[in-house]
């Protein structure tokens, strides 16, 4: 594989295996990277963006299988090479049972490689006593348009995590692990971390980290499963793909500044904003991209995010689908009758105890009623019946009423009584278990932007 650039000795070279860990990268890019001499090698493991489920179950969204491939790489390589592993949001949402879960993976590795490893484990975790404090105190506020947070919904809420910024990664780092694996953290902050620990402008290391955590997504083509190479200098980054099929542009590097963010010029985060006003971006080879400019701004008040998860019910689907065009001209009808047939007639369970809905692909599945095309055009459509209830038997009893009664609904002009879905699996209905929602997305008023964030270490292997 062609080599990547060469850095010079004022730079600090971190390398981005992927967007998440456990979504893979290709084994001759990881190293070329590595090969090239980096400084640290890290990940972002998780996110909000698969739902509120595995925050509230303390379950993982990738498999182990997958996280434990990568990071088998990632360790073989930093204790090849003495440089530090460094993992964020661990097991997806970072809560407690998530950062379990990936330090059983790191001793099974060093197990198996035959390493003692020094493993810095950081806590994200809030207990609700400090949140109802804070609440009682007026230093939890709502962050968008959310309610107000009240000590019902904190008591409802099986785990709560901080979105933890780069202090805690500095006192992690000064014990001098070989792996660092922290709950849930701010995106940026594993990758920025040493960096700013040498006194770099903050600014730019923070959208040096706020680039390389979706790995080479930020490269041409994108791809959240290859890995992305940033050397940070004293006022600057420079961004390249190890990868010879890809690479940075100045159009693909400044758009993913933008990725999920609501300004384009000012990024928030733990304690400060990240403002871009004066970020300046370069192409400074065919597939290498140089940013100045970016500067830290420290908030007046410190507030780190809170995300929490609580269970309201019990899911249970059916998928189907539809070609008759006379069922598919009157298909909101035919639901709105579905809905109150199953009200009026299912009297095992209290309609006030339930909730269904309905995704009709083909019409409107995807932005339901923000979705701008009102005519549907479609010769099919696909159905998905589905029932929340407080328990599962009785989104089970749901979900079997309303499919039944949409199966056999007599609607204007039918000419065949023999069914009028076609369902994709047997059995119909599949029970989807546990329902969770966002309970938490508020700012903790903090004095301290460490100290919510308990660290210990373990030896491993």
């Amino acid at each position: 594989m062609d080599k990547m650039s060469p850095a010079n000795r004022d730079e600090i070279t971190v390398l981005s295996v992927a967007g998440i860990l456990g979504y893979g990268f290709p084994v001759e890019s990881f190293k070329n990277a590595v090969d090239g001499g980096v400084d640290c090698i890290a990940c972002d493991a998780g996110s909000t963006d698969p739902g509120p489920a595995y925050l509230g179950m303390g379950k993982s969204f990738t498999t182990r299988a997958a996280v434990k491939r990568d990071l088998k790489l990632m360790i073989e390589a930093g204790v090849e090479r003495r440089v530090p592993v460094l993992v964020g949001s661990a097991g997806g949402s970072g809560a407690r049972p998530h950062v379990e879960w990936n330090l059983d993976i790191v001793d099974e590795i060093a197990r198996e490689l035959g390493r003692r490893l020094r493993v810095a484990v950081i806590w994200a975790d809030i207990d609700k006593a400090t949140v109802k404090k804070a609440l009682a105190q007026g230093r939890v506020r709502p962050l968008g348009p959310v309610p107000q947070l009240t000590e019902e919904a904190i008591d409802a809420t099986t785990h709560i995590v901080a979105q933890m910024g780069v202090e805690p990664f500095i006192k992690a780092l000064e014990g001098e692990p070989d792996v660092v694996i922290a709950g849930r953290s701010y995106d940026p902050s594993m990758f920025a971390v040493m960096g700013i620990m040498r006194g770099y402008e903050k600014g730019v290391a923070m959208h040096m980290g706020k680039i390389l955590e979706c790995g080479a997504i930020a490269a041409v083509p994108g791809s959240g499963s290859d890995c992305l190479v940033g050397r940070l200098g004293p006022d600057y980054f420079i961004v390249e793909p190890p990868n010879p099929k890809r690479r940075c542009t100045t159009v693909s590097v400044a758009g993913h500044t933008l990725y999920e963010k609501s300004d384009p010029y000012r990024l928030p985060g733990p304690g400060g904003m990240i403002d871009l006003t004066e970020s300046r971006f370069e192409q400074i080879s065919e597939r290498a991209v140089k940013v100045t400019g970016s500067k830290y701004v420290p908030s007046p008040v410190k507030t780190l995010k809170l995300e929490g998860a609580r269970k309201v019910g019990y899911r249970t689907v059916s998928i189907a689908g539809t070609r008759d065009p006379i069922m598919i001209r009157q298909i909101d009808s035919i639901i709105e009758a579905v809905k109150e047939e199953t009200r009026t007639k299912l009297t095992s369970v209290a309609p006030e105890d339930y909730t269904i809905i309905v995704h009709v692909y083909g019409k409107n599945g995807v932005m339901g009623s923000l979705e701008p095309v009102k005519e549907t055009a479609s010769h099919e459509l696909g159905i998905v019946i589905e029932a929340i209830a407080r328990t599962q038997d009785e989104a089970d009893a749901v979900c079997g009423f309303a499919r039944s009664t949409m199966l056999h609904y007599g609607y204007e002009g039918r000419k065949a009584t023999a069914g009028n879905l076609a369902f994709l699996y047997s059995p119909s209905d599949l029970r989807g278990g546990e329902v969770y929602e966002f309970s938490m997305n508020h700012l903790l008023e903090v004095d301290d932007l460490g100290a919510p964030f308990p660290i210990e270490f373990r030896e491993m292997g």
